[in-house]
């Protein structure tokens, strides 16, 4: 190149205003990752001090609340447990399960469990270290009398597993417990919880107890608001599998949706089954205007419609309102890994929850971001096709590799990718990536749980687990 043209196009780059220009992005990036990284050290702050201090009145009898949660409901449980103890006069320690240690056990006479079961019977994920330490050892709790709330799903064959395991172990240590197993958040079984945490509220406390009774329902359901379907789109057309849609919904009233982070997730009751709540993950970011959700329309074993997706897909109609509760899903929230490298991984209608966190990092500035993503076909499932392609694109997310399981010789599954790309996976997780999951729990997640634990090994799976930096929501 010429040297007057060199230095000319230097001294075009380097002005006074574009350096001061270009500085004052740095500084305006840097403040934005300052203010990320102190609202997740606030947050872990707050919930380290929660769990090492007790609340309420340090005279009264204390209280362990102990909770295992893999989508947020058992934890809601135990959060409005506590209140309702501290509110009603009593100490209470508040916990996640894999901070209870031996000595805090043995320092409380009572303890009551909120404690989810995920999978085919498994522990919630955060639980792992529990599973490992407290429950394979034997402590002595001959005074000790404790509560379980166990939730789960009668549909999967190993109902309330873990929550049974804890008051077994419980019983094994010489401690007397209760169990009480609620499907689906079935109201009855809820009741009775309260009833018995509300007695032993009242053998604890004695007289004054009675002068305060107890609120008669203290749960705190989470708000229910009537949404409007506004949109159903067909992501999948002539697909050999199920019609999967993108459902857009708005609040009816103007102004009211409400506030939600990725990875979070909506209930909703269909009117073929108004007393049991279907969970979705939610596809998309307060800044989209919309709630939206990925629904695939399902077939039962005997060829029959699911009652849930069918009525989504197909049964109501566009402009129709239905109640949807938004719930946060602390498990699969993005928490403190908003500042690691992130590796997504999915198949189906399980893109909703990695999309959601996709956009939400876009809007952070951030593309330090790797998606594996399976469905059958890339001629009729190739899912959000445009989206994903205008992200890569644009720099916004840094790799994109798909799977096609009916592609004919080149079929191969999620597990697949993740083995051809086994030196790259080992290298994201040492710089610090953040692993997150979504989709079918049968195939899809336990194949790449088997596939990760090959590449990076049972105990560093374990170790990612256990820290928050391996995250799933699968079922």
């Amino acid at each position: 190149m010429d040297q007057s043209i060199w230095g000319m196009t230097v001294e075009w780059i380097l002005t006074p205003e574009r350096l001061s220009g270009a500085m004052a992005l740095v500084a305006a990036y840097a403040g934005l990752c300052w203010g990320i990284t102190a609202k997740v050290r606030k947050q872990r702050k707050a919930e380290d001090a929660e769990s090492s201090t007790s609340q309420g009145n340090a005279a009264a009898p204390a209280v362990l609340v102990v909770y295992g949660s893999q989508t947020g409901q058992a934890e809601a449980l135990a959060r409005a447990t506590a209140q309702m103890l501290v509110d009603g006069g009593l100490q209470v320690r508040l916990l996640p399960v894999e901070k209870l240690t031996e000595d805090l056990l043995l320092q409380h006479a009572h303890s009551l469990w909120m404690l989810s079961t995920t999978g085919e019977g498994d522990a919630p994920d955060h639980a792992l270290g529990f599973v490992q330490t407290l429950l394979s050892a034997r402590p002595q709790l001959p005074q000790h009398r404790a509560l379980v709330l166990a939730l789960g799903d009668r549909e999967y064959q190993q109902f309330c597993a873990f929550g049974v395991e804890v008051h077994e172990w419980l019983q094994g240590s010489g401690a007397s417990s209760e169990l009480v197993c609620v499907d689906n958040m079935n109201a009855e079984s809820l009741q009775t919880w309260q009833a018995q945490v509300g007695q032993i509220r009242q053998s604890l406390l004695g007289e004054s107890a009675a002068q305060e009774p107890a609120p008669a329902d203290w749960l705190q359901t989470p708000v229910s608001r009537p949404f409007v379907l506004s949109q159903r789109r067909l992501l999948n057309p002539e697909s050999q599998g199920g019609a999967l849609y993108q459902l857009d919904w708005v609040p009816q009233v103007a102004g009211e949706l409400p506030s939600w982070e990725s990875g979070d997730l909506v209930s909703l009751c269909v009117p073929a089954d108004p007393e049991r709540a279907r969970d979705y993950s939610i596809a998309s970011v307060m800044a989209d205007g919309s709630l939206q959700l990925l629904v695939r329309q399902s077939t039962r074993a005997d060829g029959s419609p699911g009652l849930a997706s069918d009525w989504l897909c197909r049964g109501m109609a566009v402009g129709d309102a239905l109640a949807l509760t938004v719930r946060a899903h602390s498990g699969f929230r993005l928490g403190d890994n908003a500042e690691r490298p992130l590796m997504l991984i999915g198949n189906g209608s399980g893109l909703a929850g990695l999309l959601s966190h996709i956009k939400a990092r876009v809007e952070q500035g951030r593309s330090d971001q790797w998606l594996l993503f399976g469905e059958r076909s890339p001629q009729h499932d190739a899912l959000c096709a445009e989206q994903l392609a205008s992200w890569v694109q644009g720099g916004q997310l840094e790799r994109l590799d798909q799977a096609w399981s009916r592609n004919g010789k080149d079929s191969r599954y999620v597990q697949d990718l993740l083995r051809s790309h086994a030196e790259e996976v080992r290298n994201w997780v040492e710089q610090g990536a953040a692993i997150y999951v979504c989709g079918s729990l049968n195939g899809m997640g336990q194949g790449v749980h088997l596939t990760l634990q090959a590449i990076l090994g049972e105990a560093k799976v374990d170790e990612l687990l256990g820290s928050g930096r391996y995250r799933r929501d699968v079922y």
